[in-house]
């Protein structure tokens, strides 16, 4: 028999070189009839992924504003005492301009825009000292110290209505501190901490009035403290008390952080935007950004797994190795400037963030995004992982902070390019006058 494509023509007569041919021959054929019949498809396809994951369930509105620190990096004895945590409110984005250092890669040498973020975080102050044991259970706190002097920033996190309230808050606690019998205690505390405890945290909050935001009540968390000796860390913490923390005294430029906050809120939202489901076709019945079936007669109930419209947004979420780009210090008047770029502009855009205002205290600038709209407070960990990766060992040098106004449509850079392109206006005129 000989069949023909095209300008092929296979003898099949028997024989082992006959069969090769013949198997050949049958593959073709498959493969034509396959193709063709892919475009004659008329019916839905038997088997798809699921849409949406499950590992984030439930998916409901969080109990807590502030990000909650549920782990803490591995403690290592051999390094110096140092605090694994800080807080921090988010401001706003802009970009900048680097040229990528890494060999092998195709952006090698050569210029790139990123995003970036800016994290305000003014300093926090210790207030706490609290000490861990260890128990078949898990952790569970065994001795926890307060400073004398506590600030009613600080006091009013402990009421719900402050100017009803006696405003007592740990008076008592206070009072320890100033007669001997008090000191005694307090003495005998830090020792069983250092005799017994295997984790020490330190109470720290921040401060409201440094962020010129509406907030009054400070946001308060433990810190666990990682490095030295037991006894090492309580001496270290109870050196905190009551003295201001920088950002600086924890992250490094170059470094690799974890970003833990709650996200922007959505509401009630509806199935196809919630879990991203496919729509029903045009003409369906009572709306088509549904799901056709929920499920089977028998088990009579609705799965765990079905998606539902339900709560979309304001999330518990935690994002890891995020870059530290740069760390602004409070008072740089070129905390926007670079080697390539030597005007003398601070990291606030013309016209200040959007609906954030002016970046007055110290801030860190993190590579992409983060969650959660602007003025949203977060919380910024030391990362878990040990870093290998060329990208994460990366040293990073910004030849550009863009700070044109985020406004509109931004042009300048700074008030005085303005005035230098624009002229100068009446009142400006007047002034110097």
């Amino acid at each position: 028999t000989v069949i023909e494509f095209k300008h092929c023509k296979f003898l099949c007569c028997g024989g082992k070189t006959d069969e090769r041919l013949h198997t050949l021959h049958t593959q073709i054929l498959l493969l034509v009839f396959r193709t063709f019949n892919f475009f004659r498809m008329s019916h839905r396809k038997f088997r798809a992924p699921r849409h949406g994951s499950l590992g984030f369930l439930p998916r409901k509105r969080c109990a807590r504003h502030r990000g909650k620190v549920k782990s803490f990096p591995k403690d290592d004895k051999s390094k110096p005492c140092h605090l694994t945590a800080f807080m921090g409110h988010k401001a706003g984005m802009t970009h900048i301009l680097r040229e990528v250092d890494r060999v092998g890669s195709r952006s090698h040498k050569k210029e790139v825009v990123e995003a970036v973020t800016i994290v305000e975080t003014p300093p926090m102050i210790a207030v706490g000292v609290v000490g861990y044991i260890e128990t078949p259970r898990g952790l569970r706190t065994f001795k926890t110290v307060f400073s004398q002097h506590i600030s009613d920033e600080c006091k009013r996190r402990f009421y719900k209505n402050w100017y009803r309230c006696k405003k007592k808050a740990h008076n008592r606690t206070g009072q320890k501190w100033a007669d001997e019998a008090g000191k005694e205690s307090i003495e005998a505390d830090f020792a069983k901490m250092k005799k017994y405890c295997v984790a020490i945290r330190v109470l720290c909050h921040t401060q409201p009035k440094l962020f010129k935001l509406r907030d009054k009540k400070a946001h308060i968390m433990e810190v666990q403290i990682n490095g030295g000796s037991i006894a090492d860390k309580v001496d270290f913490a109870r050196s905190l008390l009551e003295k201001p923390i920088s950002v600086k005294d924890l992250f490094a430029q170059n470094e690799m952080i974890d970003v833990i906050g709650v996200t922007r809120g959505h509401g009630f939202k509806g199935v196809t935007y919630r879990w991203g489901t496919k729509k029903l076709p045009r003409k369906t019945h009572k709306g088509l950004r549904k799901v056709a079936c929920i499920g089977a007669w028998h088990p009579s109930r609705v799965g765990f797994a079905v998606p539902r419209g339900g709560q979309f947004g304001y999330h518990h979420r935690t994002e890891v190795n995020k870059k530290v780009y740069r760390i602004g210090v409070k008072g740089d008047a070129k905390s926007a400037s670079t080697p390539f770029d030597l005007t003398d502009k601070p990291i606030t855009p013309m016209g200040g963030f959007h609906h954030y205002g002016l970046i007055n205290e110290d801030f860190l600038m993190l590579k992409g995004c983060v969650m959660g709209p602007r003025k949203r407070v977060l919380t910024l960990r030391k990362s878990l992982l040990t870093h290998t990766k060329r990208s994460a060992l990366e040293k990073i040098e910004l030849k550009f902070v863009d700070t044109a106004s985020k406004w509109g449509h931004g042009r300048f850079q700074t008030d005085a390019e303005k005035k230098a392109f624009q002229g100068l206006l009446k009142k400006d005129r007047e002034a110097m006058e």
